[in-house]
């Protein structure tokens, strides 16, 4: 992505395309032309089987208010009492707490670029894929990756947490 196309996305998406170009990521931030606000209507809208989609789940840790960052694969779903065990106790997350933690809202919730770090897991369901897509800060926005490439940008360890 150049300049000015970086410059017409939306202020998250940007951020996201940033930090992809920054580690040297070989694609950038596609907008659909529809919200894409789950994963089955990513899917649909890519063409490709649910469990591609990288779904980001927060989670807010109790402990000390922590947000809890859970990546896993759009056909399964997280099990709270193994993300618990890894992390500690943690609640659900609403939409104010997301957005305040992360920078982005629910539904355009990606894996990296947040505004403040998050303790982040990554779900071993997502390496059944050789490519995976996962939302670039809004809710029209994903961009291609390998769970290699995940792993990588987010420095997350990879967990049995479905």
């Amino acid at each position: 992505m150049c300049g000015a196309e970086l410059h017409s996305l939306p202020d998250t998406v940007q951020r996201v395309a940033r930090v992809l170009q920054d580690a040297g990521h070989p694609h950038g931030p596609r907008m659909l032309d529809d919200a894409a606000r789950t994963a089955q209507q990513a899917a649909d809208a890519l063409g490709i089987a649910v469990g591609q989609i990288a779904k980001s789940i927060i989670f807010k840790r109790k402990s000390d208010g922590a947000a809890v960052l859970v990546i896993t694969s759009g056909d399964k779903r997280v099990d709270e009492k193994k993300v618990d065990a890894i992390v500690g106790k943690t609640g659900r997350a609403d939409a104010e707490f997301v957005k305040a933690k992360t920078g982005f809202s629910i539904g355009g919730v990606s894996p990296f670029a947040h505004a403040t770090p998050a303790v982040t897991l990554i779900d071993r369901e997502l390496f059944r894929f050789d490519e995976i897509w996962a939302a670039a800060g809004h809710p029209h926005a994903v961009v291609l990756l390998t769970p290699q490439d995940l792993e990588r940008l987010t420095g997350a360890p990879v967990a049995d947490v479905v």
